[in-house]
């Protein structure tokens, strides 16, 4: 009886507030979070077949619709029918393609409901924010439907993701470190999870997660749906495939002679001097009709400094890296999301799950280690059948790197051009206006920046600080203050009695205990009993020998 009237009443509650603040309100995510409301920004073809087409739930194709899809995109049209009869998938296909309803609709059309509160369907995902980004997404999409859905991640107290837990959930997205912990703890059961979904594996693969993803596989059944999606399949992938996935099908939404590039996306490619890039990354960033602008640097240390670089010279700039906490790295999201600054340096582990669809423009700082660190970085821009501008800078010591980046996806740059800040060729390739310097003038400077951004306090205000007076450690100064404290309030302190007892040879003496109480007190008696006063002996008394 208890528990029905409890959820009746969580569905009241549901039922007048929105799914996704609600999800988010439980998870501790912040008012202004990283992510965006589902969005119709994928390619997709009028002759594609729709959802409802498919057999999709209709609660899920009224969600969907109410977001402007309808149709589906290439990834979800080759997907779905094979994920919605439960088989194992591989999905191959590049950033910004919809991957995320590819195996997101499958999840919330064969949850069971109403569920007993313990998870059916698990997603993994490398970073926090795509944690937040597919949560995002599934909520929406189950709008209509009633699935709880679970962010879990690092970064954030322990507590508040609990006692999400413990209310139920149907559907978990999570990094995999967090859901380690909680499953160890066992507040996480994994035990009738019978969808897996590992997302962005080789960006996982990228950051060390492998070990962790292989401990989570064997937590849960083996009676069960996978899906592995990736945007290249280097051969741990491979591997870890072909041993936890059950006669997948492969999955690819570009044709097999298709670039792992945009094609849509201009590419420029420049030898820089290292003395020399500060000057042509500001002027580069001058240039007409540029939004957002992602700048990728290869070390935290170099990441930083071009940052604090760019915003002495006028830009409103934000750095993204590892050596910044999780709040400094959620308000430069925040910040570059809602347009306080539009240029974010950042490292490639950093940035890795950062989905943002409006950025025009990416700056490669320093060449990138290998062909897929290339595709990751340029695939930032140009997404959702948008135009964007990539460039590239290498010095000197670096031509051999790119000589092979380009060898493996087939740029045709093998040389690039010699390059210097005031090349007439750099102005003409990324329409910087001429006279254009390495600083913004004072006339383009409309952004609000990174301080118009609060950060977020991850600590849940737990901790507190110590009072000024309690440090053991004190000034002489501070301690006179302090003993004049003690005077001024010495009325409104509580009187203490201590009790004493005297002993004599190790005995305890009876009739010996005395207490001492406050001076008002102690006044108080004497002035009633006067004090016996105790008798000394004089020296010639010690000297004179007893009588006895």
């Amino acid at each position: 009886m208890v528990r029905e009237r409890l959820i009746t009443l969580t569905a009241e509650v549901e039922a007048h507030l929105d799914p996704v603040l609600l999800e988010h309100s439980e998870a501790g995510v912040p008012e202004e979070d990283t992510s965006h409301p589902l969005l119709a920004d994928a390619p997709v073809q009028s002759e594609s077949p729709t959802f409802a087409e498919l057999g999709v739930r209709p609660e899920i194709v009224k969600a969907l619709g109410e977001a402007g899809i309808v149709r589906t995109f290439a990834i979800q049209e080759l997907t779905l029918p094979i994920a919605l009869a439960g088989d194992d998938v591989i999905g191959q296909a590049r950033t910004g393609t919809g991957k995320t309803l590819g195996f997101g609709v499958p999840l919330l059309h064969r949850v069971d409901l109403p569920g007993d509160g313990t998870p059916q369907a698990l997603v993994v995902v490398p970073t926090r924010e795509l944690c937040l980004q597919v949560a995002h997404d599934l909520t929406d999409a189950a709008r209509h439907l009633g699935v709880k859905v679970a962010a879990i991640y690092g970064g954030i107290p322990y507590e508040r993701q609990i006692a999400q837990l413990r209310k139920g959930a149907d559907v978990i997205i999570g990094t995999p470190g967090r859901l380690l912990d909680l499953a160890e703890q066992r507040h996480l059961v994994l035990g009738k999870v019978r969808m897996l979904v590992l997302d962005e594996a080789d960006e996982m693969l990228d950051l060390g997660f492998l070990p962790d993803i292989e401990r989570i596989l064997n937590m849960v059944p083996d009676q069960r749906q996978t899906m592995l999606f990736s945007a290249t399949m280097p051969g741990p992938i491979i591997t870890l495939a072909r041993t936890f996935l059950t006669q997948p099908t492969h999955i690819r939404a570009e044709e097999n002679d298709a670039g792992q590039t945009h094609e849509n996306t201009s590419q420029f490619v420049y030898r820089a001097h290292s003395m020399d890039k500060p000057e042509m990354l500001a002027r580069a960033l001058q240039a007409r009709d540029r939004g957002l602008t992602m700048v990728f640097a290869r070390t935290k240390r170099t990441a930083q400094k071009v940052a604090d670089d760019l915003t002495e010279r006028g830009f409103a700039a934000a750095a993204v890296h590892g050596d910044l906490g999780q709040g400094a790295r959620e308000k430069a999201l925040r910040a570059f999301r809602a347009g306080k600054v539009d240029v974010l340096v950042a490292t490639d582990v950093a940035a890795r799950g950062i989905d943002i669809d409006d950025v025009t423009h990416v700056i490669n700082y320093q060449c990138p280690e290998d062909e897929k660190t290339y595709v990751h970085r340029i695939g930032r821009t140009g997404r959702a059948g948008r135009t964007g501008v990539a460039v590239t800078f290498v010095d000197w010591d670096e031509t051999h790197r790119w000589a092979s980046v380009n060898d493996l996806l087939g740029l045709g740059q093998p040389l690039p051009v010699e390059t210097y800040s005031t090349s007439d060729h750099l102005y003409n390739d990324l329409g910087i206006p001429s006279g254009s310097t390495g600083r913004l003038p004072l006339s383009h400077r409309t952004r609000a920046g990174l301080d118009a951004e609060e950060e977020e306090q991850l600590d849940s205000g737990k901790r507190k600080r110590r009072s000024s007076g309690g440090s053991s450690r004190r000034t002489g100064s501070s301690r006179t203050e302090g003993e004049q404290a003690a005077e001024t309030n010495e009325e409104t302190r509580p009187k203490r009695s201590r009790s004493r007892t005297r002993s004599r040879a190790g005995v305890t003496q009876e009739g010996e205990q005395t207490q001492s109480a406050a001076p008002e007190s102690a006044e108080k008696s004497a002035s009633d009993k006067p004090r016996r006063r105790r008798r000394r002996r004089s020296s010639a008394e010690q000297a004179a020998p007893s009588a006895d």
